[in-house]
């Protein structure tokens, strides 16, 4: 009788349906931290904006300290600016664009060239590997154009930096990407953009994992100055750089 009552009562259907079960609660740092960086990545934002403790958590219906949290993650990740006070949002000046630019296919070309120097100096083969199957996987299914792309963008570059071994070169490089991110976000607002980007980071891994560094290098240099362009020329027609470029 048990083992039939049992039975019974395990194989009842369970109608319990997604909308039936409680929504899973945001913390308000992080409602407050993606709302925000959501807004910075894909509006014009004015770089003159005062961003406080004060007005964000009225804005959000918040307290101080999770808006607090959040306001200094933004502000490591590059997207906020602090002077006099308060937080602005970041914008490079034009001269800065540039030398950030320069000083980013130096770092990144610099893990090449020193497998082109010293030939028993070996890439981390699984981890561009593991690369080459995120990317892979985006080829087959090509993301919808996105300023958050710049992220997924940015862990390319720092993997393959990072698997030639120089480990203060790759920090280096995540300092570089943080301060030019809030320009860089212009660089994934059309399909032929994400294609082109998907491609070209699985032909630099290719490169790199059948031992033709040299080729990989080529293409690097080149991919990194066709972004360059492309940045420069759509964020100088939506958004005025910034006028100095403020030491950070």
């Amino acid at each position: 009788m048990c083992a039939a009552r049992c039975t019974a009562m395990d194989t009842t259907p369970n109608t319990t349906t997604d909308a039936d079960r409680p929504a899973r609660r945001i913390p308000a740092r992080q409602r407050v931290y993606e709302e925000l960086l959501t807004e910075l990545l894909t509006t014009n934002v004015s770089p003159f904006h005062r961003f406080t403790e004060e007005n964000t958590a009225e804005r959000f219906g918040a307290s101080r300290t999770p808006v607090r949290d959040a306001l200094l993650r933004l502000e490591a990740d590059g997207v906020l600016v602090r002077r006099d006070g308060a937080l602005y949002r970041y914008v490079p000046s034009a001269r800065e664009f540039f030398e950030l630019y320069e000083l980013r296919v130096t770092l990144e070309t610099a893990g090449l060239d020193r497998a082109l120097a010293d030939p028993t100096v070996r890439h981390d083969r699984a981890a561009l590997e593991a690369e080459l199957a995120v990317w892979e996987e985006r080829r087959e299914s090509t993301p919808d154009p996105s300023p958050r792309f710049v992220l997924a963008d940015e862990q390319f570059h720092v993997s393959l930096l990072g698997a030639a071994g120089n480990s203060e070169a790759t920090r280096a490089l995540e300092r570089v990407n943080r301060r030019i991110r809030p320009v860089r976000m212009h660089d994934y607002l059309t399909p032929d953009r994400m294609e082109a980007t998907v491609a070209e980071h699985l032909d630099i891994l290719e490169h790199v994992l059948r031992g033709d560094v040299a080729g990989a290098r080529e293409l690097l240099t080149w991919h990194v100055g066709q972004s360059q362009l492309v940045v420069h020329a759509r964020a100088a027609a939506v958004t005025p750089f910034g006028p100095s470029g403020e030491d950070r």
